[in-house]
């Protein structure tokens, strides 16, 4: 399709799981803004992070290419500008790339592709997380209490890095209106909201009342997997709750900081409107990776489920249909196509993604595979998932899969990996799988490559006895180190 070229705003979240969107059937959800970019736009409702975690996920992002293909296999092994992304294709061809917010690549002195980087977050010092590297076995993570005990209403300085990028945003927006300079831009702009810690803003908080949370997905009685069991032992986030009343604070918490990143949604798409760029400007909304808020008892992200690897997506704007549900799967590494088909620019071959813009005024295609993958902190071994028409593939290299009919299952409680009945379409799927790549090798080579980072900085032991982080520090801000 050859779209006119306009002015593209791509808005990223962290850590949002789409389920607690209100125009993705969340009807306690305070979305407003969120909800009325859906209503003229058009909202997918198979879309993917390529890898449930932060970095990885950030860097197909950036480059279209899926993290076997990069080796940013982690939160230690960030983006470095070594594999062009759609940014460097927008500089090659003389379009304005500025970022406003988080990137989680390696630094700001790095060549990522964007002229200008406002007020940038990168991976702590440069490193990133040391102690994710740490995976055989995978060593219980100091830093699990403190997002099990930090939750409810306040104010944090991650809340307060959003209100300065949305403020940057909207000013940015006033200055490039009143240039009257009528060549396209690209503007990425990036919050780290909702992303823990569960501290939402008071009047954000109180509309979320607990009496209103849901019950909390559960596992079935007596499950056990080998990479689950050790995955457990590594993020103990739950172990640390007092009881449910405080999984519900969390919970709320978590809702109610989706409801303070739609209030800055709505800042942003108001001071596009009053700049006169509305009409010349499309507007993507997506967020890195989800979040399971204590669903199956887990918290942050890092797995397969619906709520870690499933986020929102919505497209708006000119020649975008309104009103539109797009069922065909789609993943992150779909928006270097995107972003480059709506200036005008070639994408060029070489890699698996597809314009959403085009997607979107097809017909659903619901067959089309996306593939997603994990290779990080409590990994004992990499992780695979398949998502093509009603039916998730999850491989666990070395363990059992395990298989899900999302139509029928949505809430992914039976895994019909265990029936023998389906044995067929496991063997499908993993030829599928090994049609793209090699699982073991894959993650033998992952495995090399963090082994290599691990030495150079002093071994184990070293890493272990430095501590691990929570979160990435604020620009500005310290990192605080906890230690078991």
């Amino acid at each position: 399709m050859n779209l006119p070229p306009r002015n593209l705003l791509v808005i990223m979240d962290d850590e949002h799981d789409k389920r607690r969107i209100g125009c993705y059937g969340a009807q306690s959800a305070h979305t407003p803004h969120l909800d009325r970019l859906a209503h003229g736009g058009t909202r997918f409702t198979s879309a993917y992070t390529n890898s449930p975690i932060c970095v990885p996920a950030r860097a197909c992002f950036a480059t279209g290419r899926h993290v076997h293909e990069t080796g940013f296999w982690d939160n230690a092994i960030a983006y470095d500008g070594s594999v062009p992304s759609w940014g460097h294709a927008l500089q090659a061809a003389g379009v304005e790339c500025v970022s406003i917010g988080k990137l989680h690549y390696v630094d700001d002195r790095a060549s990522t592709g964007f002229d200008r980087q406002i007020l940038p977050m990168h991976i702590e010092e440069g490193v990133g997380d040391l102690f994710g590297l740490v995976r055989d076995p995978p060593p219980a993570r100091p830093q699990c209490r403190d997002l099990a005990e930090r939750i409810g209403p306040g104010e944090t300085s991650y809340i307060r890095y959003d209100r300065d990028i949305t403020s940057q945003t909207c000013d940015w927006l006033r200055e490039r209106g009143a240039s009257r300079n009528a060549a396209p831009w690209v503007l990425f702009c990036s919050y780290i909201s909702p992303h823990s810690p569960l501290v939402a803003p008071p009047e954000d908080f109180a509309l979320h009342p607990l009496s209103g949370i849901a019950p909390i997905k559960r596992r079935a009685a007596g499950f056990s997997h080998p990479w689950w069991d050790a995955f457990n032992d590594c993020y103990t986030f739950d172990r640390w709750f007092a009881d449910d009343h405080a999984r519900f604070t969390a919970i709320a918490s978590a809702m109610g900081l989706g409801t303070f990143v739609d209030r800055n949604v709505g800042r942003v798409l108001a001071a596009l409107e009053a700049a006169g760029l509305a009409d010349s400007t499309r507007i993507a909304f997506v967020s890195d990776h989800g979040a399971n808020l204590g669903a199956r008892g887990l918290w942050g992200k890092s797995n397969m489920y619906e709520e870690s690897a499933g986020v929102p997506l919505i497209l708006a704007g000119p020649e975008v249909p309104a009103g539109a549900v797009c069922k065909t799967p789609v993943s992150l590494i779909d928006f270097f196509p995107t972003i480059l088909d709506g200036c005008g620019v070639s994408p060029g071959d070489g890699r698996a993604g597809e314009s959403l813009w085009d997607i979107a005024r097809a017909a659903d295609r619901g067959e089309r595979t996306v593939l997603s993958e994990y290779h990080a902190a409590g990994g004992l071994s990499a992780v695979y998932m398949l998502r093509s028409g009603d039916f998730k593939y999850i491989h666990y290299t070395g363990f059992r899969p395990e298989l899900f009919n999302l139509v029928q299952d949505p809430q992914e409680l039976n895994d019909l990996a265990q029936d023998a009945g389906h044995a067929p379409l496991l063997d499908q799927f993993e030829s599928r799988l090994r049609a793209m790549l090699d699982p073991e090798a894959v993650d033998r080579q992952a495995k090399a490559d963090q082994q290599r980072l691990i030495d150079r900085h002093g071994g184990r032991a070293s890493i272990l006895a430095r501590g691990s982080t929570s979160y990435t520090p604020a620009p500005g801000e310290k990192a605080e180190l906890f230690k078991n």
